[in-house]
């Protein structure tokens, strides 16, 4: 059976083009729950008019659908509560320039 960590791992090897930094580093990631096959994730993007709503949504689901025992994915993008620098990592802060 998939794990919250096997989960997180995978999303970790989907990086924003942009900034070239995973999702979870980014701060996307607001919530992953597993339910035996089942996978639901809750993240956001830096606006709601992001125009790679569309591919991050595919990717994410593509990804996790790859993990051994997963039938089913879902992802709900949302915006409530907002994303901002805040939510970045510390390594993502380093690779920014931020720190």
């Amino acid at each position: 059976m998939v794990s919250e960590d096997d989960v997180m791992e995978k999303l970790g090897e989907i990086y924003d083009p942009e900034t070239k930094i995973d999702i979870v580093n980014m701060g996307f990631i607001y919530d992953v729950e597993v339910e035996e096959k089942d996978v639901k994730v809750e993240m956001t993007l830096t606006s709601p008019g992001c125009p790679m709503h569309k591919v991050f949504v595919k990717k994410v689901e593509e990804g996790i659908g790859d993990l051994e025992g997963v039938e089913r994915v879902e992802v709900d993008v949302v915006f409530d509560p907002p994303w901002s620098p805040d939510r970045l990592s510390e390594k993502a802060r380093k690779e920014l320039g931020m720190e």
